[in-house]
């Protein structure tokens, strides 16, 4: 290493020129990196979406679920399957093992579909085919509406067709999606005494409605040289023409269908899901970039884009935005360049005071420098810009002036003791680096459990690990080159004249040296003094709360409406209309944008949007700044108690990590529903009693009233009736048959036939319903062959998990950490009597906690064993490691006083600053006990070398604790890095003081130095 000093110091300008490239590219790296509001991760989940009309829950469960999830559990990558199963339709959420990673998915998404297309033979007549949706987890970082007061959903889908072939053109744009589009339907009314009278089936009707409208090839013929198309007429060619057709009586006389039915154009009714903006009826519009693009750059072009589209816009049309991730980039990418920027000032400012004026320019441009060369690895590395890297850099800003400080500080102690100052360069480098180098690997293995993480938790947080592995090892590499030049250019020796002089002669200095000998001369009361604070810390730290992820400080937030099951669309869409025009009173709201029937597009990676149910509704309000939310959430919750006792209402932010809302959940399995909604009630007025929990509910809601009309066999067979019949007849009466297409342009509007407004929506004349017997020749009502109705309720909604049916119930904390909560209830609904086959497993917070944890415990103690290696490595002893390590858990006293100072939680971004803390503190006494060794070796005794090598590392393990906690305090204000800062900063300021007076005393104990 000595000779690379010397040959940066020898070939200056070489040294010199590749010193600006490398601030230059740095510069232009940094100009062109990628650009996001968060890291990305894989979402690992896939769906299976099987129609099965007209089965119930139940039915659906076990003649589709079922089977398809036996096929699915042969895949060897499963993780998990989730089903739910809804009257009609079973959906399945496949989940892919954590090891399986962006580039093996589609070859797993391939294999899912040859299983679930396998499983199709098995599967009852009527349903299917499934469908496989491997695009779930896309995040459309551009999600806007369109709207206008006076135009209709068709004309808006006219323009909104526009807006998509036009943006798909757009750089760095990957798909383009609507959202709550109503589709256009021809709806055909037949008027039930008249075609009861004429003898005209509902059949007859269809099978003319179907020939009409299907395209028919009449071949060609060929005309002289040419060859002609045969086309004959007779297609529908609008609304009006369907009036036209002819059907026949049971005369065999020919009548048009507009003088038995009503013919119009109309909106599927009732809708699957709708969006409203500011009560305005939308539709969506979301837009994702590709991947590995620039969300900032796809963000700009699609806005110059609609801006080009402006002249083509109709008047009165109007967008209104959901959420515009670039945007968003933009504001955090600022948020955060700032904070480094102040978070080098304070560096460099603390380096002035500290070390001069020369020394502190010095070490400042290394560290500017290094942060630029970084950028030159990192882009290529695929690593963004976003909340991870940046924060890291911010963390990683004390341990980059580490080195730099430690090569400066022995130059300038050299210097003034009158050395040359190319010699004083050399030797520092050559006493220096190696230990520098072991330690500054210990660094970047604290972090390296992060950066191999396979769980989403891990892959959301390894550009951590990345950044500070580039940029530690690359202070390393400028400490042994640039520093040394630099210290030779810019620092000054002492004037010939000049008197030599002790740079450890100040009081500081002596303070020191006399607290340090008294230590080590009672090192004993030392060690028990130390070992009995360190007992408080751990007792202490039984009191600091748990958490996970820390909410997120975007200004807009989620209130969630669950209706009673079975609500119709309608009144769920009534009711959350009202609670969004209230919310749009309200002082520092903006605007709304209402999803009913389901969750919206995934606009940010860490929304989870929930599925179709008409019962649900979910409002996106916006605010004028994020700290307004806290205000209005307690207030809006209670109105909405008040005004809506039958809904149940969650107001929450959105999440800054992995994990979702729901953060306690109890999951209750077992065969028969029965017993577990018995259970589950149990679960759920735990809760409730609590006092401290909201958005109570369980997953399966209530059962639903279905009204079964009694079949009369003996009747129904006499007049040719089959069930199948009888239940076309009844959802053409109410919900609507579709038969065939009617084709206009690009579109394909479906045909339904269904009974007219005062007869599908009188529930009461059921009865009275004419359905077609072949046998009679003729419509009869449907009471003829029934023997009346009976009344009943079914579960609408059964959920499994892993093949086992499971009831969730879901609650969130009115006030304080969800861990609070839960370690509350945990054990009352663990108590609970639970019958053989019946069990309670824990989600949420608690599981999610866990699968992120988990992987990173299974992976720590293979780098901490690395870690220990290469201190034995770096001095070749036991004794030595072992002095350095017992050093480490005294992290833990200051951890827990910052964390119970400032009410901040232990959570997933607090133990990676405990891990990194780690690599700190074994850094600064790699640096201390390598100081002892050379001490030794230039012939001093044990005692004296012990305390003069503290002497002499004291400024640079002080400075290196104190420029990386102060460099920590603009991160002390942003809510997802609060809780690691404060790790950092309080552990490294109480360590790093026991350090330099523990690790002395140890190595005193250790190696037998002698009482004074």
């Amino acid at each position: 290493m000595e000779g690379l000093a010397a040959f940066c110091i020898r070939n200056r300008v070489i040294t010199l020129t590749l010193t600006v490239v490398m601030l230059l590219g740095g510069g232009l790296a940094y100009q062109t990196m990628p650009r996001l509001e968060d890291p990305e991760f894989t979402i690992k989940d896939a769906l299976v979406v099987t129609p099965y009309p007209g089965a119930s829950a139940v039915e659906v469960e076990e003649e589709v679920t079922d089977r398809i999830e036996l096929a699915i559990q042969q895949l060897s990558q499963l993780d998990e399957i989730e089903s739910k199963s809804d009257r009609g339709v079973s959906n399945m959420t496949v989940s892919i093992l954590n090891n399986y990673g962006t580039e093996e998915l589609p070859q797993v998404w391939d294999e899912l579909r040859r299983k679930v297309s396998d499983a199709q033979k098995d599967l009852p007549p009527g349903a299917g085919p499934s469908v496989v949706v491997d695009d779930y987890g896309d995040v459309f970082g551009v999600f806007f509406v369109v709207y206008g007061a006076e135009y209709s959903f068709a004309e808006l889908k006219d323009y909104v067709d526009l807006l998509r072939r036009e943006l798909v053109l757009v750089q760095d744009v990957a798909r383009v999606e609507t959202f709550g589009e109503r589709p256009e339907v021809i709806y055909v009314e037949p008027v039930r005494d008249r075609i009861s009278q004429l003898g005209i089936s509902p059949a007859e009707i269809a099978s003319r409605l179907i020939e009409k409208n299907v395209a028919v090839y009449a071949g060609r013929v060929q005309v002289g040289s040419e060859f002609i198309s045969i086309i004959p007429t007779g297609e529908i060619g609008s609304v009006e023409e369907f009036g036209d057709i002819l059907i026949s009586g049971d005369s065999r006389g020919q009548i048009y269908l507009r003088d038995v039915a009503n013919v119009r154009r109309g909106y599927q009714d009732p809708p699957t899901h709708l969006i409203f903006y500011d009560g305005n009826p939308a539709i969506g519009i979301g837009i994702s970039t590709v991947s590995g693009g620039n969300v900032v750059t796809m963000g700009a072009a699609a806005s110059r884009r609609l801006l080009e589209l402006a002249d083509r816009t109709p008047l009165g049309l109007e967008a209104g935005i959901v959420s515009h991730q670039s945007q968003a980039v933009t504001v955090a990418i600022s948020g955060f360049r700032n904070s480094l920027i102040q978070a080098v000032a304070i560096v460099v400012v603390v380096l002035l005071v500290f070390m001069g004026v020369r020394s502190g320019m010095l070490i400042g441009f290394v560290l500017v420098l290094t942060i630029a060369g970084s950028f030159i690895f990192l882009k290529p590395w695929g690593v963004a810009l976003e909340r991870i890297s940046l924060g890291a850099l911010i963390i990683a800003l004390g341990m980059l002036v580490d080195n730099a400080i430690v090569v400066v500080d022995g130059v300038l102690v050299r210097l003034q003791r009158g050395e040359d100052a190319i010699d004083a360069a050399l030797a520092v480098v050559r006493q220096t680096a190696i230990p520098l180098l072991g330690a500054t690997v210990i660094a970047v293995l604290a972090f390296a459990a992060i950066g191999t993480s396979p769980d989403s938790t891990g892959e959301f947080c390894r550009s951590l690990f990345q950044v500070v592995l580039v940029s530690l090892m690359l202070s390393w590499v400028t400490a042994i080159t640039v520093t040394p030049l630099l210290c030779v250019m810019f620092l000054k020796a002492p004037s010939s004249g000049e008197e030599v002089v002790d740079p450890y002669a100040g009081s500081f200095y002596q303070g020191y040296r006399g607290l340090l000998s008294a230590c080590i001369r009672l090192r004993f009361l030392t060690t028990a003094v130390v070992i009995g604070i360190f007992g408080f810390a751990v007792w202490g730290f039984g009191y600091v709360d748990r958490s996970f992820f820390p909410p997120s400080t975007r200004p807009q937030f989620l209130v969630d409406l669950w209706l009673p099951q079975g609500t119709h669309i309608s009144r769920t869409q009534e009711t959350a209309l009202e609670v969004a025009e209230y919310m749009r009173k309200l002082d520092g709201v903006g605007h709304t944008s209402s999803l009913i029937g389901q969750g919206g597009l995934r606009f940010l990676l860490t929304y989870s949007p929930e599925k179709q149910n008409s019962a649900y509704a979910q409002i996106l309000v916006d605010v004028d700044d994020a700290t307004v939310i806290d205000r209005l959430a307690p207030g809006l919750e209670a109105y909405l108690d008040v005004a809506y006792p039958d809904v149940t209402s969650f107001v929450s932010k959105f999440e800054l990590g992995p994990g979702a809302n729901g953060k306690v959940r109890a999951r209750l399995t077992g065969p028969d529903p029965n017993v577990l909604r018995a259970l589950s009630d149990e679960v759920l007025e735990i809760l409730e009693t609590d006092g401290n929990a909201k958005g109570i509910r369980s997953d399966w809601g209530s059962r639903v009233l279905t009204t079964r009309p009694m079949i009369a066999d003996e009747q129904a067979d006499l007049n040719g009736i089959e069930r199948p019949d009888i239940a076309a007849a009844l959802l053409a009466n109410f919900e609507g048959l579709t038969t065939g297409v009617y084709r206009e342009r690009d579109l394909l509007l479906p045909i339904v036939i269904r009974a007219p407004e005062d007869e599908r929506n009188d529930v009461e004349q059921m009865q009275n319903i004419q359905i077609w017997s072949p046998v009679a020749g003729r419509m009869i009502p449907l009471q003829q062959v029934t023997r009346g109705e009976e009344q009943s309720y079914e579960d609408a909604i059964i959920y499994r998990r892993d093949r086992k049916r499971t009831l969730t119930v879901f609650a969130d904390p009115k006030t304080g950490p969800a861990t609070v909560l839960f370690n509350r209830v945990r054990p009352k609904v663990e108590a609970l009597d639970y019958p053989p086959g019946y069990a309670v497993e824990w989600g949420g917070e608690y599981e999610d906690s866990a699968k992120a944890q988990g992987p990173l415990f299974a992976v720590i103690p293979y780098f901490v064993v690395a870690m220990f290696l290469i201190t034995v490595i770096l001095f070749n002893s036991l004794r030595k490691p072992l002095v350095i390590w017992l050093c480490v858990p005294l992290a833990l006293i200051g951890v827990t006083a910052g964390l119970l100072l400032a009410s901040q939680p232990f959570g997933f971004m607090a133990l990676l600053g405990f891990l990194s803390l780690m690599g700190m503190l074994i850094k600064n006494a790699i640096v201390l006990v390598d100081q002892i060794s050379l001490e030794i070796d230039e012939g001093q005794e044990l005692l004296p070398a012990i305390v003069e090598a503290g002497v002499s590392r004291l400024r640079p393990v002080a400075m290196a604790a104190a420029t990386t906690a102060l460099g920590m305090v603009p991160l002390l204000l942003d809510a997802f890095f609060i809780a690691m800062a404060v790790t950092i900063i309080g552990g490294l300021l109480f360590a790093t003081v026991l350090t330099m007076v523990i690790v002395p005393t140890l190595y005193a104990m250790f190696f037998g130095a002698p009482v004074e």
